[in-house]
């Protein structure tokens, strides 16, 4: 019955399920452009005369316009409605990342970023609001996962499509990649519930310093799991393609190692959702968190060279996303009242903290090499793996499903 509530139904009429399934499609057009500069940065340290650290700084700036003002665009996406700065975040993202081919300097480049970084930041507090829907009941994780697995599709396919435009007529070809974004748009912006009438008829959203001032309680333990997983993986996509650079691999051959990586955390988003429904969810980032730890070393020690390193660097990308399903949906049931908030600090607010991370392995990898620094990043997720068996988060019921 049209406005009823249930296990699949939205308060507008509209199924949950097909909301996850347009904000999925939505989610792989925004993170296809967030992954279209770690394959090009040895192309572009040649072409600007550039350092690791300066190159590191090019995607820690995209990673911190798209993961600080989350929270900010959370809280407003609460209490105002979600769609426009859903579907107008997927467009600013695609329209200035697909600009940077004609940045003439390093700053101009990074203007560029930062502005499609913001569109980033804007879609994603809303989108996984849109897809958790705690409101439509048990499934939370499993709508959350096919919401990641959209952005985790796009995220994988993102550097290949990146390395075939620049290959097929140099990076001015870039421009062309904003056109999924903008033709689409219409697409997502009548598809999507506007949530105006959920924002008036809710209690009002708290702003976003109540949610900050609960970090110093269980949610501040789930942000510090997923900024740590956070950095490391990070530090993985943006140090790997150099690394075979500097072996003398092909341009080719780095995005693929990228495109196996963010592939497998495409399946790992979908085995984490799936897993959130069923599992105690403390003891599955405990797990998550350990398993990716020898993962993540063994795909930075063999790389992209044989298949032995294409299957660590796959376990390693499933590992890792896997992670995020878990950390979202008990961060939003932590603050029911702000599911957008919440959301933009365990993945904004902690993804800021890994992209910092990031800068200072790119200034040690000037010193050490590549190779070295990376491998030196990833002993970190063991750290996660120890925040996630704090007694603080006990208090959650095992097999708890949203």
């Amino acid at each position: 019955m049209p406005g009823s509530l249930d296990a699949t139904a939205h308060p507008t009429g509209v199924s949950a399920t097909r909301i996850a399934l347009i904000i999925a499609l939505a989610h792989a057009i925004n993170d296809a452009y967030a992954s279209f500069v770690p394959p090009l940065l040895p192309r572009i340290m040649d072409g600007l005369g550039i350092s690791i650290a300066a190159a590191a700084s090019l995607g820690a700036g995209y990673a911190i316009a798209t993961a600080l003002p989350q929270p900010l665009f959370g809280y407003v996406a609460d209490r105002f409605g979600r769609r426009a700065l859903a579907v107008g975040g997927v467009v600013v993202s695609g329209v200035f990342v697909s600009l940077i081919g004609f940045a003439p300097s390093y700053w101009v480049l990074m203007l560029l970023l930062v502005i499609g970084g913001l569109g980033g930041a804007a879609f994603h507090p809303p989108g996984a609001s849109y897809a958790v829907r705690l409101a439509a009941g048990k499934g939370s994780g499993g709508r959350y996962s096919i919401f990641s697995f959209g952005g985790a599709v796009g995220f994988s396919v993102g550097p290949l499509v990146a390395v075939g435009l620049v290959t097929w007529g140099g990076m001015e070809r870039l421009w062309v990649a904003m056109l999924p974004a903008v033709l689409l748009a219409p697409l997502f912006f009548f598809g999507l519930p506007s949530g105006r009438g959920e924002a008036r008829s809710a209690p009002p959203a708290p702003p976003p310093s109540y949610v900050l001032r609960q970090l110093a309680g269980p949610l501040g333990i789930i942000f510090g799991v997923s900024s740590i997983m956070a950095f490391v993986q990070r530090a993985f996509l943006t140090m790997e393609p150099i690394i075979v650079a500097e072996m003398g691999g092909s341009e080719t051959l780095g995005a693929a190692a990228l495109s196996v990586y963010l592939g497998a955390q495409a399946f790992g988003t979908l085995t984490g959702g799936f897993l959130a429904d069923r599992m105690d969810r403390p003891r599955l980032l405990f797990l998550l968190c350990a398993l990716a730890l020898p993962a993540h070393l063994a795909a930075v020690w063999f790389g992209p060279w044989n298949a032995l390193g294409f299957v660590a660097i796959a376990s390693a990308g499933f590992l890792g996303m896997a992670t995020l399903p878990p950390i979202v949906v008990m961060a939003q049931e932590m603050s029911p009242r702000a599911p957008g908030a919440s959301s933009g600090i365990v993945m904004g607010l902690a993804w800021t903290v890994g992209a910092l991370g990031v800068m200072g392995t790119g200034v040690v990898a000037d010193v050490t090499g590549p190779h070295w620094a990376t491998l030196m990043s990833m002993p970190f997720a063991g750290l996660a793996a120890l925040l996630a068996l704090h007694p603080g988060l006990k208090w959650m019921p095992v097999g708890r499903s949203g």
